[in-house]
């Protein structure tokens, strides 16, 4: 893959990117800083792509690993207490869908976000995740049990 086919890639994947992020950062800002870093990262280590067919897995992996690097980052400046009372006091009005997807465990949220926004399938996700399909179809198990708990006790 040569730099004009990715970035015909990252032009493609932006509305996917930003999903992906949002699933793991709660802030805007720190969702555009993911992004940016992934597609500067992959256009330094575009030989690192062996196979053309799965590009978008290995940007969207890239942009996971950059969720997590802000997370750690994050994590290490602000105690975990003033992030949630940012974000109680700032939070938008979201749907009961999206709240509940926002409330599910890490892991969960990703494969959700990853397998219902994004239509990656199971083997995917697994490669993306580094692990078992069976982990990430309990995951969506779990993920989706939870969701529909969440949603009857909204009423919806």
């Amino acid at each position: 893959m040569d730099k004009e086919k990715l970035g015909e890639l990252i032009m493609t994947s932006q509305e996917s990117m930003y999903r992906v992020a949002k699933s793991l950062l709660r802030s805007d800002a720190d969702c555009a800083d993911a992004i940016q870093e992934a597609v500067v990262k992959a256009f330094a280590s575009l030989h690192t792509l062996k196979n053309e067919r799965y590009a978008k897995t290995w940007l969207t992996r890239i942009l996971i690993n950059e969720c997590y690097a802000i997370m750690r980052q994050r994590k290490r400046l602000v105690p975990l207490e003033d992030i949630s009372e940012q974000a109680d006091s700032a939070a938008p009005d979201y749907s009961p869908l999206y709240r509940a997807v926002s409330e599910l465990p890490e892991d969960m949220r990703l494969a959700v976000t990853l397998c219902y926004a994004e239509g990656y399938s199971i083997r995917e996700i697994a490669q993306i995740e580094h692990t078992t399909e069976s982990a990430i179809k309990n995951r969506l198990l779990r993920a989706r049990a939870r969701l529909r708990e969440a949603l009857e006790e909204e009423d919806i």
